[in-house]
């Protein structure tokens, strides 16, 4: 191997490399546009004075056209295609049926099946797919995404790793060897991978609660809850809890009233399963029945002395309200009675506000004065604000209603209802895309185009809804950094480092060449595509192999080159890998997590895959 020489361009792409660590781990700005930084710099290098342009000016938005960057817009709008027919709800109720609602068993049984799905798809792909099931698992069992995401991403990138069909960097590995060496077998690695996606798995059973983010995701619609709830608990000094409370087949509250148990308590009932129907905001002349469960909003010491009678039990956590009662799903609001309402001079008892607007009134500000009791009698008058328990969905719905005014902007917005009716269609459209990726020789992205062009045609999904489906923050993250691997291999830095970091290798045992080798392309993956740091490093691994073997080191040519394709998928340390742009937005993340929670990963992946490589060859 010959040296390469370090010319001022590779030195320019250097500095860009540290410039684009610097700003992802101070986020000085925003990633998305620490990325459209680089890309700007890298553009404006051919002005310098002798310097040619590192890449070429039809290349340099060639990140916008990508078939990584179209894939990942493709599954989003797939994911949010069978999110919106009710599919994914039906795989959350699956997963929730195995793992319960811990927090640690979810992680796993998500984590393993994402990476057992991504050993015949994308990894991309399987992350997309499973991002929506996330957001329903963690609405319903109150688990942040934050603590989710990241486990399930990093398990969809080590899943690549389980057949040589399952990843890039594994599918181009018997091409990019010399015809003379053997061929690797479709399972040859599988050993090796799932050795890989249980480490991974028990990385996070066990140490999670330390690497994973401790606080909960800061996007909009949680941060928008929280601050809906700190609002009401300043202004009017409700403080309410909620929890759940199951009517004993011997309770003497079975055949009461929902009215007549809150008079007698002085707490409000938000929720009645009866084990036939589940209402939220019930009427307060439905019947409590024996065996149901209750919502029950107020004062915790109110709940409490409520919940002590003979035959009822309290529990620790919500169960059968736990999505509908999640911040997510409803809270408190505020709403203005305004004048000209067909409201006024109304009661509550005789308009049945929660039959007929979904609203369990909690207070009502009047002027200077708060009514609290007896507020079934109260008629309305012009001017009264109410402080009301309701679904989101309905206040949306009441947005338009002349009869009310919403004050209450900060609240998380519904995604449309879902489309039972679509299901098919979404099946079908599903069915269609995953058809063209192992049935054709489409590129990857034109197959799920097609996919996701089938969930607007059919109807499961309007434009709109499939533009919002988008994370743009992450279509311009990568956008911005695929030139930035481009100017790596253009320019020769990429060939340079790999050359000169085999040189430093030198005379040293095999597994020493080993982990410095797997060490090289990890940087590498984290900079530049795992296809390019495959494409690079695999002949040169092969090259440095034999060389070794000439001076009697047992350097084995084909066990380099497969270190090179498994060590492509070891990218935990950065967002820049596509799936870890993907989770970064709606998991809230920034790159500090990203490093704390694939600091120690890295070093047992290393560990675990030479060990298991050299086992096995």
């Amino acid at each position: 191997m010959d040296n390469v020489a370090l010319t001022a361009e590779i030195l320019i792409v250097f500095g860009l490399l540290g410039l684009t660590i610097v700003l992802f781990v101070t986020e000085i700005v925003r990633i998305d546009i620490g990325a459209l930084i680089i890309l700007f710099l890298i553009g404006v290098v051919g002005l310098i004075p002798g310097i040619e342009p590192i890449v070429a000016a039809d290349e340099l938005f060639s990140g916008l056209s990508s078939n990584a960057v179209v894939a990942i817009i493709a599954v989003m709008i797939i994911g949010s295609g069978l999110d919106r027919a009710g599919v994914m709800t039906r795989v959350a109720r699956l997963i929730l049926q195995f793992a319960g609602r811990t927090e640690q068993r979810v992680m796993a049984v998500v984590s393993g099946a994402v990476g057992l799905i991504t050993s015949f798809m994308q990894n991309i792909g399987a992350a997309a797919l499973f991002m929506p099931v996330l957001n329903r698992v963690s609405g319903d069992v109150g688990i942040p995404r934050s603590r989710l995401l990241i486990p399930m991403g990093f398990a969809a990138i080590t899943g690549g790793t389980l057949t040589l069909v399952a990843s890039s960097p594994l599918i181009l590995l018997n091409d990019l060897m010399p015809g003379d060496l053997e061929d690797f077998g479709l399972f040859d690695v599988t050993p090796i991978g799932l050795a890989l996606l249980a480490m991974v798995i028990a990385y996070f059973w066990l140490l999670g609660r330390w690497v994973l983010p401790k606080a909960p995701e800061t996007s909009e619609d949680a941060s928008r809850a929280r601050s809906t709830s700190d609002y009401f608990k300043d202004l009017y000094g409700i403080d309410y809890a909620i929890r759940e409370v199951r009517i004993g087949d011997e309770s003497r509250l079975a055949g009461t009233s929902i009215g007549e148990f809150e008079k007698e308590y002085g707490v409000f009932v938000i929720g009645l399963d009866d084990g036939d129907e589940r209402q939220i905001e019930p009427p307060r002349n439905a019947e409590i029945t024996a065996g149901g469960h209750l919502a029950i909003l107020g004062p915790i010491e109110h709940i409490e002395t409520a919940s002590g009678r003979d035959g009822t039990e309290l529990r620790d956590r919500l169960d059968a309200f736990a999505r509908s009662m999640s911040p997510r799903h409803s809270g408190i609001a505020e709403l203005i009675i305004p004048p000209g309402s067909s409201l006024i001079g109304e009661s509550i008892g005789e308009l049945h506000m929660r039959r007929s607007y979904g609203l369990t009134v909690l207070r009502i500000q009047r002027g200077d004065e708060i009514l609290r009791d007896e507020l079934s009698s109260v008629e309305f008058q012009a001017g009264d604000t109410l402080v009301v328990h309701t679904r989101w969905e309905r206040l949306m719905e009441l947005e338009d209603d002349r009869d009310f005014i919403v004050m209450t902007s900060r609240y998380p917005k519904p995604k449309k209802p879902e489309a039972p009716c679509k299901l098919w269609p979404a099946l079908a459209s599903m069915a269609f895309a995953l058809g063209l990726v192992f049935f054709s020789d489409l590129p990857l992205a034109l197959a799920l185009l097609g996919g996701a062009l089938g969930m607007v045609l059919t109807g499961v999904l309007d434009m709109d809804d499939a533009y919002r489906a988008v994370s743009w923050k992450t279509v311009f993250l990568l956008a911005g950094l695929i030139p930035l691997g481009l100017a790596a291999q253009n320019s020769g830095a990429a060939e340079w480092l790999a050359v000169n970091g085999m040189h430093l290798i030198g005379d040293v045992p095999v597994w020493v060449m080993q982990a410095m080798l797997f060490l090289l392309v990890t940087f590498f993956t984290l900079f530049i595509s795992n296809v390019g740091a495959t494409v690079l490093l695999v002949p040169l691994s092969v090259s440095f192999a034999l060389v070794a073997q000439a001076n009697g080191i047992d350097a084995d040519p084909r066990v380099f080159a497969l270190i090179v394709a498994i060590a492509a998928s070891n990218a935990f340390l950065l967002p820049t890998h596509q799936v870890n742009a993907l989770i970064l937005d709606p998991g809230g993340y920034r790159v500090i997590d990203f490093l704390r929670a694939g600091g120690l990963l890295t070093l047992l992946y290393l560990a675990v895959a030479l060990l298991v490589i050299n086992l096995l060859f």
